[in-house]
């Protein structure tokens, strides 16, 4: 389906009975750090500890019975895995998330602990996405691409109509981006309700592959090397892209390192444990004070899962 504002508000909706909005602060150290006006979209306090969860509720919100009783399979290495395991919990419908064998074992039993199965296998995430197609076709459980099923980027998008409907004078909007779900909603939502808001979005310099197919115009593999799991993909998604494409304000990269340090000022500022992707949009401004200073923000903490390794840099272990 051609995705639109519409779409979004429609997936509102069917989250109302599920999810109550997220709060929104701004911290007068993090305004000094950054030397801008943030607000914080506080995604870390879903029931997953990430703002996936909206997408997996739509989508298993609008399926039939007996799509929900074929069941979903999906790849991932931790929060689009966690939102179809409690959307399949909250929905009775069987899940199945395919990671890579290398993935923590904290990842896996958080599927697991919604009754979903996780099963580790491959040396990369583009291999456990071979793994789920072939468990689709010989099982027939509905396979879910984590960055082109549009019901998940509606779902997601509920985000920034929470943002821009609180805060419609916003200079921008920076959002993290792996799939690029995320980004894509909020330039649905930014171009309905609050066009001069620009959207700018942020990825890892180790993983570049939605960043590169952005500004080249076309779908590109690159390198996964990101420590932090949820901006980690390896290639471009149709959808996501073909709605960033002459909408997106701005694409930046920054480091690992830079991710890091912005996790630290989430955590000493703003009262905020933040996993790698949650961090990435603060980072984003951090690293670019010419573009931001001054200006209003508003930031995405997209989640707090911080795996042992990543809580163990947050502590200077």
């Amino acid at each position: 389906m051609e995705l639109t504002l519409d779409h979004i508000r429609a997936a509102r909706d069917l989250l109302r009975d599920h999810l109550p909005p997220t709060p929104m602060w701004s911290y007068p150290l993090l305004d000094r750090a950054a030397g801008a006006s943030v607000l914080v979209k506080h995604e870390n306090t879903q029931p997953v500890g990430a703002f996936k969860v909206r997408g997996g509720l739509t989508l298993l919100a609008g399926m039939s019975p007996a799509d929900r009783e074929r069941g979903t399979v999906t790849w991932s290495t931790g929060n689009h895995a966690q939102s179809l395991a409690y959307a399949g919990h909250v929905f009775g419908s069987k899940c199945t998330v395919v990671m890579p064998a290398g993935t923590p074992e904290s990842k896996a039993a958080a599927v697991e602990g919604w009754g979903a199965r996780a099963v580790r296998t491959g040396d990369s995430l583009e291999a456990a996405e071979r793994h789920a197609r072939e468990y689709a076709a010989e099982t027939g459980a509905r396979l879910i691409s984590p960055g082109d099923t549009p019901e998940l980027l509606a779902g997601v998008g509920t985000v920034y109509l929470e943002i821009l409907e609180q805060r419609p004078d916003l200079d921008a909007i920076v959002v993290p981006v792996g799939s690029g779900t995320g980004a894509a909603a909020a330039c649905l939502v930014a171009a309905g309700l609050a066009p001069r808001c620009a959207v700018i979005a942020v990825q890892s310099s180790a993983s570049p592959a939605a960043h590169d197919s952005w500004r080249s115009g076309e779908l590109v593999e690159r390198p996964n090397r990101t420590r932090a799991a949820g901006l980690a993909t390896g290639r471009g998604f149709a959808l996501p892209q073909s709605l960033m494409r002459d909408r997106l304000a701005d694409f930046l990269l920054v480091t690992d390192e830079q991710i890091t340090g912005a996790r630290s000022v989430l955590a000493t500022a703003a009262h905020t444990l933040a996993e790698g992707a949650g961090a990435a949009a603060l980072a984003g401004v951090l690293s670019r004070p010419d573009l931001f200073h001054g200006k209003r923000v508003a930031v995405v903490c997209t989640g707090g899962n911080a795996d042992p390794a990543e809580l163990a840099t947050l502590c200077g272990l």
